[in-house]
């Protein structure tokens, strides 16, 4: 196991928080819960019917711990306070409280994410089975977006042999950002950075031109986005637009932008487009050997993350984790 994810789980472990896990027709989530509880990382909240879940573990061979909790579905045990909270949320678009608890006794999506507004459990994680886009709607449905940020994004933190580790965004929810979504991407990433490698991060907006020896559009809206976000985040230690090298090597970062501060020094890469972090991650992942965890959801007020259908159980785990931590 990577040193940065030996350490997430270590902090997250000292929290003591509370996890919800709404997919528990998954055995990958509930091989999940088995690991968080029995290694005290977290308390597990599995939504459904105790009884169909502890028979849908034993056929596969899965013994869940006692400690592990569960929130029914069923209308009954749905709270007054989470159907007054989505209602609450959701009212301005015309959803009624009946419509409310519908969507919370039918989606456990929704009901995921409202826990976790609500206080019922302090993060989740999803996306083994639903899609990143019913992932992200119940979660901004429910919790909303942090205070000044606008956009949901996602980062991926890449683990290298030399045990550095970087920040890649977006690398899977914004297709196209414009300068205002770019800038809150850069924010956010830098917040997510510092959370979960506890380092001070210095933020690279990439591009495919140095300080300006290339014109075009498309830099010029990364130049607007840095500076949009260095009025709205003053400490925040950042620059562009840059190129991969100039942003990566100290020989090239002289050569090409001597006076940048982050030159040469960036830990947190924030890539014009999704087709390029995408890329870029897949990249480093494969040709460079690197360890990508991820996609991290940033933005929330509260934590839920995403997974890769693809996921082991093991991500799952390294999900929560992460999520614990991006609760603080």
């Amino acid at each position: 196991m990577q040193k940065i994810i030996t350490q997430i789980h270590s902090r997250a472990k000292k929290q003591q928080k509370t996890i919800v896990l709404p997919e528990t027709d998954d055995p990958r989530v509930l091989k999940a819960a088995c690991k968080l509880s029995n290694d005290s990382i977290c308390k597990v909240i599995l939504i459904g019917e105790s009884e169909k879940i502890a028979e849908y573990s034993a056929q596969n061979d899965i013994i869940l711990p006692e400690e592990i909790a569960f929130q029914s579905p069923g209308r009954a045990q749905i709270s007054p306070h989470l159907i007054n909270h989505l209602y609450q949320r959701r009212k301005h678009k015309g959803m009624t409280e009946q419509e409310a608890h519908d969507i919370l006794a039918e989606n456990p999506l929704y009901l995921a994410a409202t826990m976790i507004a609500a206080g019922d459990a302090d993060g989740g994680v999803a996306g083994s089975i639903a899609t990143t886009g019913n992932v992200i709607r119940s979660a901004i449905h429910a919790i909303g977006l942090r205070e000044d940020v606008q956009t949901v994004s996602s980062t991926f933190l890449m683990a290298l042999k030399n045990g550095q580790v970087l920040t890649y965004a977006d690398c899977g929810v914004v297709p196209y950002p414009d300068e205002q979504q770019l800038a809150d991407i850069a924010i956010e990433s830098a917040r997510t950075h510092q959370l979960l490698t506890q380092q001070h991060p210095k933020v690279a907006m990439l591009s495919f031109s140095t300080k300006g020896s290339a014109r075009h559009e498309r830099t010029e809206l990364v130049t607007r986005a840095m500076a949009i976000a260095q009025k709205r985040k003053e400490q925040l230690h950042i620059d562009g637009e840059l190129q991969f090298d100039a942003a990566f090597v100290p020989e090239v970062a002289r050569r090409k932008a001597a006076d940048s501060t982050v030159a040469g020094e960036a830990n947190v890469f924030i890539f014009p487009n999704l087709d390029a972090g995408n890329i870029a991650y897949k990249i480093t992942e494969r040709l460079a050997g690197a360890t990508a965890t991820g996609p991290i959801l940033q933005g929330l007020a509260k934590p839920m993350m995403d997974l890769s259908r693809g996921c082991n159980w093991q991500d799952i785990v390294n999900a929560a984790s992460v999520s614990i931590l991006m609760g603080e």
